[in-house]
Parts: C-alpha cells; sequence; structure tokens
C-alpha cells in the first residue's frame, strides 16, 4: 500500500500540487471514510499539525476537500465524488477570468494589431475549452450518478417472494 501511495502522489505533484497537498489528498482518497480529522491527518503522515493546516488551506482554496464538522465539533476533511465535479468546475470559471481578461486586451491594444489578435486567439481557444469542460464534467457526473445508483440497486437484498 505505501508504494502506491508514493505513486499517486507523485501523480498529484505531477498536476500541480505541492508535496505535501498531494500527501494529504492521498491519504484521503486512500481511507475507507474518505473523511480524517486534521490530527488523524497529521499522525498518518507524521507531520505537524501546521503542515496539514496549510496543505489543507490549499486543497480547499482549489475545491479539492471540503469541511464539515463532526459530532464532536471537530474539523474533518472530506473527499467524495462530488468535489472533482466542482474543482473542474471551478477551473473552467478561471479560464472563464483569463477569457475576460484577454477580450478586454484586445480592446485596449486594437482590434488590428498582431498583440490583440494574439489575445483573441488566446480568448477563444480557451472559450471552447471551457465549455468542453463544462460539458464533459455535467455528463460525467450524470454517469457517475447513475452508476452509484445501479451499484446500490444491484447490491439491495432481493424481496422475498410471497407468491
Amino acid at each position: 500500500m505505501a508504494e502506491y501511495e508514493e505513486t499517486f502522489t507523485t501523480v498529484l505533484m505531477a498536476s500541480g500540487l505541492t508535496k505535501m497537498a498531494a500527501r494529504v489528498l492521498t491519504c484521503l482518497f486512500t481511507t475507507d471514510s474518505g473523511s480524517l480529522t486534521a490530527s488523524q491527518l497529521a499522525q498518518r503522515l507524521q507531520v505537524s499539525p501546521a503542515s496539514i493546516s496549510k496543505a489543507i488551506t490549499f486543497l480547499e482554496g482549489q475545491s479539492l476537500v471540503r469541511r464539515e464538522r463532526d459530532e464532536r465539533r471537530r474539523d474533518r476533511y472530506v473527499v467524495d465524488d462530488e468535489l472533482f465535479y466542482q474543482a473542474t468546475i471551478a477551473s473552467a470559471r478561471a479560464n472563464d477570468q483569463l477569457v475576460e481578461t484577454a477580450r478586454k486586451g484586445v480592446a485596449l491594444l486594437g482590434p488590428q494589431t498582431p498583440a490583440a489578435a494574439r489575445l483573441e486567439n488566446i480568448a477563444r481557444f480557451l472559450d471552447f475549452i471551457s465549455e468542453s469542460i463544462v460539458r464533459a464534467a455535467e455528463q460525467a457526473r450524470e454517469v457517475l450518478h447513475t452508476r452509484s445508483q445501479a451499484t446500490t440497486q444491484d447490491t439491495a437484498q432481493p424481496e422475498p417472494d410471497r407468491s
């Protein structure tokens, strides 16, 4: 299991996460509950609570973890299927801001300039990508929820035959 966790952490780091954020996310993904407290994370990863706090702050900002309060009023950090959808939508919205900023540059520089043409191409490209990402995320979310419901129904105990 440790080798797998190291591989998963490395892949997450290659996608842009810091080492500690990747370690925390890997820890949350590979625990059955998908939820741990900061204390549990610090203990499992053998790092300081401050390291966990910094990583969690970053991951929350990226919509990759969600904070919940448990019955003892402790913060628990949660990962679930919905978080990847939320993170993907947040990424598409960040692209939308780039599109808007590029188009402001087009207006500022004048549409006939080479720089404005470059900015317009950036805006058109990112606009297309954002729309495609949102559409794909919506479709994937439907498939994920449909599969979850089908799995739940498949594992339900059959009703006894009452005929």
